[in-house]
């Protein structure tokens, strides 16, 4: 066994995503072997742009509710700060004000009497446009333009933080941070910078274990240790089944990663090129020769708006004529199916939307499928009608009903009947959402964007 690395911070980050479960055993683990502080990351653009356009959370208030109980009661007992990133998935400023309603309710039922910083991040597009016509937005591939076009069609827009702001309100005597929309390495970051780590061991090791668990054996078995030192980190699990190796801590650098040896943040690119991971014992993983480049700041924008609505019918088909010829079927009923909605409807082409996507064929990928490939023993056809209110989209639906139901392969076949497995058969999704956005702000610091209130129940409760 190597020796272990000395003089670091430790910071428990016990999963990927606040919502998604968190054992109080492994906290336990944790702080039990050191940990200086929690850390963990709670939003995503992963599941798409509703969530920011709404400002809703994407897990429930229970999952959240209880992954914060485990937590808060964590970090009063052992007297840590508890950092929590990107609040409500969104990290919009209606998402970080219903994470702190939660937070303060788990609060008053415990008993608990924490200092809470708030870091907003949310931007307006009058403040943006303003930046932009200054020269200070930049458009990132594939969009091109200041973007002064799109501000106003987005709902919420997030400026994603470094970890300069959450720092500050450590300094500030905070307990606990709650993050706007943050870079999900910052979160994890922070406090290891604040506590005089390297600079890029933070921000590796930040990287590394954003998604908690995912770089050990057994994701779903509990989140990781982190320890940062000035040169290198080490990564370790907190559940006993767990084991990193060399291979599945370097393989997160792939994570969501265009270049699997730079990684972009606020401040700089952090540089893996020569990084060196190495086995400690049959747990344990240290990460050595990582660089980091300081940049000028740039903070990436984040927009999304509504843009139409949505009606989606399912019909399950084991027609084996169909499933020898999924794409020929498909192509075949769009055709028929938007020459009936024009003519029933008198709705131009631009008007509407109509996707079918046959899943169990080639709906997840949407590539075409290999010449020769074996017929599917069934495929589920979604049909999505998108257009511009919800009642087209449905009066679509109902039009394309009989159909999308009853269709057959080819004119001179028997009337077909598919499967459908509601009543009624149309379902109104509601409205659609659009990332608007892929730009960075430049800030002349860190701070510049980002707004902190203080909520001190420690203050409230000797009152």
């Amino acid at each position: 066994m190597s020796q272990r690395l000395r003089d670091t911070t430790n910071i428990i980050v016990p999963s990927g995503s606040l919502g998604a479960g968190i054992r109080a055993e492994h906290i336990d683990a944790g702080i039990a072997a050191g940990a200086h502080g929690i850390a963990c990351d709670a939003g995503s653009t992963d599941s798409g742009p509703a969530y920011l356009s709404s400002g809703k959370c994407k897990y429930s208030k229970a999952a959240i509710k209880e992954d914060f109980r485990v937590l808060m009661l964590a970090q009063a007992k052992a007297n840590i700060p508890l950092l929590v990133g990107s609040c409500g998935t969104s990290g919009c400023d209606m998402a970080l004000d219903w994470t702190r309603d939660i937070v303060l309710e788990i609060a008053r039922e415990h008993g608990l009497s924490p200092k809470i910083a708030m870091l907003y991040s949310e931007q307006s597009p009058a403040l943006l446009t303003t930046r932009a016509s200054e020269g200070k937005v930049t458009p990132l591939p594939p969009l091109t333009g200041s973007g002064i076009d799109l501000f106003g069609e987005c709902d919420h827009i997030v400026a994603l933080m470094g970890p300069e702001p959450y720092i500050a309100a450590l300094e500030a005597g905070a307990d606990i941070v709650l993050g706007g929309r943050t870079t999900d390495t910052a979160v994890l970051a922070a406090l290891p910078l604040l506590r005089g780590a390297g600079k890029a061991a933070s921000w590796h090791s930040g990287k590394i274990a954003e998604c908690g668990g995912l770089c050990t054996t057994h994701s779903r078995e509990g989140g990781v240790m982190i320890r940062v030192g000035k040169d290198a980190f080490e990564v370790e699990p907190l559940g006993n089944v767990s084991r990193c190796t060399p291979f599945t801590v370097s393989a997160h650098m792939l994570y969501e990663n265009s270049d699997p040896f730079l990684l972009t943040e606020p401040g700089g690119v952090l540089d893996v090129t020569d990084a060196i991971y190495e086995a400690v014992d049959e747990r344990v993983v240290r990460v050595t020769g990582s660089r980091f480049h300081d940049k000028p700041y740039t903070m990436k924008l984040e927009g999304a708006g509504r843009g139409g609505f949505q009606t989606i019918m399912f019909v399950g088909i084991q027609d084996r004529a169909v499933c020898a010829e999924v794409d020929l079927f498909i192509e075949r009923m769009h055709k028929a199916l938007c020459e009936r909605v024009k003519t029933t409807m008198g709705l131009p082409s631009d008007a509407f939307d109509i996707s079918l996507r046959p899943y169990g064929w080639n709906a997840v990928t949407g590539m075409p499928v290999d010449d020769g490939a074996a017929p599917p023993r069934e495929i589920g056809l979604m049909f999505v009608a998108t257009a511009p209110s919800q009642d087209i989209a449905t009066q679509i639906a109902k039009t394309c009903n009989p159909w999308f139901f009853h269709m057959p392969i080819r004119p001179e076949v028997e009337l077909p009947s598919y499967g459908f497995p509601f009543s009624p058969s149309e379902t109104e999704r509601g409205p659609v959402y659009d990332f608007k956005l892929n730009h960075v702000v430049h800030v002349a610091h860190a701070l510049e964007l980002v707004r902190t209130e203080y909520v001190n129940l420690k203050e409230a409760a000797h009152a």
